[in-house]
């Protein structure tokens, strides 16, 4: 086994992800610092490297791409970073120095999932061995959850697409890697056993025979889980809702044959959105103003003549 090693904590925002890398941050993983400074969105903190969350919010923009796109096709615009060398190589540059501490290196951030890919290459070319951990909570929870903190920028239809199409892929991009998944209620319910599963499945022996710790719990409060509610508070068109709980069942089974046709579902009915919206996306263009071409002299001494003989 490498003596490298790199655990990404992936998953949509909201899905209690900050939670999990609090906690593994307190029971001997690194994270890169300095962090994100905790807000009112997240008062406990984010557990997010600063570096990664600047680094990824970069590549994002250049690429016209959100961190909760519900578009199938804004894989393509970010998978293809992975084969830019000059973004390669800020990232190894980085990374190597984090993997150069012995500790287990923790790296968290919802942007993280639209550069697996990248993340994969550059930990492989320095010999680290990368295992993924993804945090799941029901989907009309994290849109809830979404709305209460971020606002109204994003409907609960598109936040809800957007949940289908992160996790899908989160699962496609990870399937061949080692991974975890951890239930967001399990892990605030007694997070104990969902440690030790999760070090027993990645080969961590310090997480597989951990015991209760009292910094932990104290840093794990059940009050976190604010946002219980169901779709029938959301307004959720019934085909995006019915495929958002059809996902979330079949995340438990993990069959790929299954996922796949999910994916496939999903790409489906996003292109038939994307092929009647083409008028409400015109209408919302900002109309550009015509430009008038200055008059010509001709034009500027038939006017003084005009004035003259008035």
């Amino acid at each position: 086994m490498s003596d490298r090693q790199l655990l990404l904590v992936v998953g949509v925002g909201r899905s209690g992800t900050s939670l999990l890398s609090g906690m593994l941050g307190q029971l001997g993983f690194r994270i890169p610092q300095p962090e994100v400074q905790a807000d009112e969105t997240n008062p406990r903190g984010f557990g997010e490297p600063r570096w990664v969350v600047d680094f990824h919010t970069r590549l994002l923009r250049e690429r016209r791409v959100t961190v909760n796109d519900s578009r199938p096709a804004a894989w393509e615009a970010t998978t293809a970073v992975a084969e830019a060398p000059e973004v390669r190589d800020e990232l190894r540059t980085w990374l190597e120095g984090e993997l150069r501490d012995p500790a287990a290196v923790l790296v968290k951030d919802p942007r993280t999932v639209w550069f697996l890919p990248l993340w994969m290459h550059c930990a492989a070319e320095l010999g680290a061995r990368t295992s993924f951990v993804t945090m799941l909570r029901h989907p009309a929870e994290i849109v809830t959850s979404a709305r209460r903190s971020y606002g109204t920028g994003l409907t609960e239809a598109t936040r809800a697409a957007a949940w289908i199409n992160v996790i899908l892929q989160t699962e496609l991009v990870t399937r061949e890697a080692p991974r975890a998944f951890v239930r967001y209620e399990d892990l605030l319910a007694d997070w104990p056993p969902e440690i030790r599963r999760l070090g027993t499945q990645l080969d961590f022996p310090e997480l597989a025979q951990v015991d209760r710790r009292p910094e932990v719990d104290a840093f794990v409060d059940p009050g976190l889980h604010r946002s219980r509610t169901s779709w029938a508070d959301l307004d959720v068109p019934d085909r995006v809702r019915d495929l958002a709980e059809t996902v979330w069942g079949h995340l438990d089974a993990g069959d790929p044959e299954t996922l796949d046709a999910d994916r496939a579902a999903y790409r489906t009915l996003y292109g038939e959105a994307e092929a009647i919206a083409q008028c409400s996306i015109m209408a919302a263009r900002p109309r550009k103003k015509r430009s008038v071409p200055p008059p010509s002299l001709r034009t500027r001494l038939a006017r003084r003549v005009r004035r003259l003989r008035s």
